[in-house]
């Protein structure tokens, strides 16, 4: 990157860090919900709520963040982005409840707005040739934030298991989990305080009519560049001023309707493909192969780190192979690595025996589940179904892992393969990608509105994907479940094919042009 570039990087990286909160705040979770179900004594359900509900907080944030950034400003909406962080963790960390847990985590889903917000911002700050890589700066936030939450998250855990006073005195000891929540505290003050000593969005300034502040801003992020003429380029697109209602009509307007179209599908596809399942299930899902709950946790980790490298690559492509390619490859790769996840569950069977459940050293276990000796099962389901006959459901969930690892004989290493190929695929298309074409195909005057609406479809599949993954594993069992998020993938790929044209190196004005020739080529 050009040294005239590294304000526009700064400014782009203090946004992003709310990227980093995001993926703090997603995955800490996986750490905290054990804790919580013991003190609060939570059913199963309220488990699963905990741990979606800021889902459904993003999905309102998400379809407002748009419009008032547009009303408000790309800046001040990304401050009470950042306010609500700090709120939600304090709160999240002073949990006497559960209801009060679930109330402080959705005030953090409101503030998941950001994965919108930042693409839009940082696409309205970048030079066209580096924008793809400084928006990638956000995913790759997320990434680093997950992987954050998992070590911090261990730290603790081992820290709150000393003998130290000191460890006893600050209460770590007996309240862990509100260490774990509490952390996020510091990245989010940090997030907060940095984002006063940034610009506005000029592109907001300016169609907003704030033409002169606007030119000042312009001239700081793209000094030598002729600011009239791009200050010209930006009025010629931009009518902002019109109201929501019209803004929302244009949207499905024969104009813009191939964008918006284009905008779904990748939203969808990002969701419907199973990413949630992988990242908040990933122990479980290794465990379904047998390994155990300590090796499905230690596998887990490299889930964190083919996700960090591989946004790095995406980060290096997404410019010079483009947008569409990396997409492309990317859906391929998650339909292949899921048919392969899919095809090493389908060939697994399930039988205790003697000497197998001899191991399990509950006696009592062993006499229940004595019918079932020696019989063997095609498929974890009716493996499942029968064990929770026999002992019933609270039962079969507490020994599910040493139960599955007893009897399963099958191949975990073609499941590792499965799952990083498809961890690795998303992470260098579906995940940096979309944010990018979402924040750089919609016109300057739609792209609020246009990115909310798409951010909202966002959200609701991925609540729908977290709150179903364990009713599908339960009904319909983890071959078929991955191998319908195989189909998925395929089905994005063809629609994807057809309509997406590439938009490297265009600026945000030229992007409209290039989707009415697609559109032209399809009719």
């Amino acid at each position: 990157m050009y040294r005239s570039n590294l304000y526009n990087v700064f400014v782009a990286i203090v946004v992003a860090l709310g990227g980093f909160i995001f993926g703090f705040d997603a995955s800490v979770i996986s750490g905290v919900v054990g804790f919580v179900s013991t003190e609060f004594q939570l059913s199963e359900l309220q488990q699963g709520f905990v741990v979606a509900s800021p889902t459904l907080g993003a999905v309102f944030g998400t379809f407002v963040a748009g419009p008032l950034a547009d009303i408000l400003g790309r800046k001040k909406v990304i401050i009470i982005v950042a306010g609500l962080y700090v709120i939600s963790a304090a709160l999240s960390a002073l949990a006497v409840t559960y209801e009060m847990l679930v109330v402080a985590r959705m005030v953090g889903g409101l503030a998941f707005a950001s994965l919108v917000l930042a693409p839009m911002y940082i696409a309205e700050i970048s030079p066209a040739k580096l924008r793809g890589k400084m928006i990638s700066i956000n995913q790759f936030n997320i990434v680093i934030g997950i992987s954050a939450a998992y070590f911090t998250n261990y730290y603790l855990l081992q820290l709150s298991q000393s003998s130290s006073e000191f460890i006893a005195s600050i209460g770590l000891a007996d309240n862990v989990w509100r260490w774990m929540l509490g952390l996020e505290l510091v990245p989010a003050i940090l997030f907060f305080a940095l984002l006063f000593i940034i610009p506005e969005s000029p592109r907001w300034l300016i169609t907003s009519g704030k033409t002169e502040k606007g030119i000042k801003v312009l001239n700081r992020l793209f000094p030598g560049q002729n600011a009239q003429h791009l200050v010209s380029e930006i009025q010629a697109q931009s009518d902002t001023n019109l109201p929501l209602k019209s803004r929302v009509s244009e949207l499905f307007s024969g104009k813009v309707r191939l964008i918006l179209v284009v905008g779904v599908i990748v939203g969808i596809s990002q969701q419907i493909t199973g990413v949630n399942a992988i990242y908040f299930y990933a122990p479980t899902i290794f465990e379904q192969s047998g390994i155990g709950q300590n090796a499905a946790f230690s596998q887990a980790i490299w889930v964190g780190l083919v996700n960090v490298l591989f946004t790095i690559v995406a980060m290096l492509l997404i410019d010079r192979l483009g947008r569409r390619p990396l997409m492309l490859i990317g859906l391929a790769g998650v339909a292949v690595s899921m048919s392969i996840a899919a095809y090493g569950f389908s060939q697994a069977t399930y039988r205790l025996t003697q000497d197998s459940i001899v191991e399990l050293n509950n006696p009592q276990l062993q006499q229940s589940l004595a019918p079932i000796l020696n019989k063997t099962f095609e498929s974890d389901v009716e493996f499942k179904n029968s064990v929770i006959d026999l002992i019933g459901l609270q039962k079969a969930q507490q020994h599910q892992s040493t139960l599955i690892q007893a009897s399963v004989q099958m191949n975990p290493v073609i499941i590792l393969v499965g799952i990083l190929g498809f961890v690795a695929s998303f992470a260098v298309s579906l995940g940096p990608v979309m944010w990018v074409l979402l924040a750089e195909i919609f016109p300057n005057h739609l792209r609020g509105v246009g990115i909310a609406l798409t951010g909202l479809i966002n959200s609701a599949v991925s609540f729908s994907v977290q709150q179903f993954f364990p009713l599908q594993l339960a009904m319909l069992g983890t071959a078929t479940t991955f191998m319908i998020y195989g189909g998925f993938a395929i089905l994005g790929f063809i629609l994807l094919y057809r309509l997406l044209p590439e938009t490297k190196g265009l600026n945000l004005e030229q992007l409209s042009e290039a989707f009415e020739s697609q559109s032209k080529k399809l009719n």
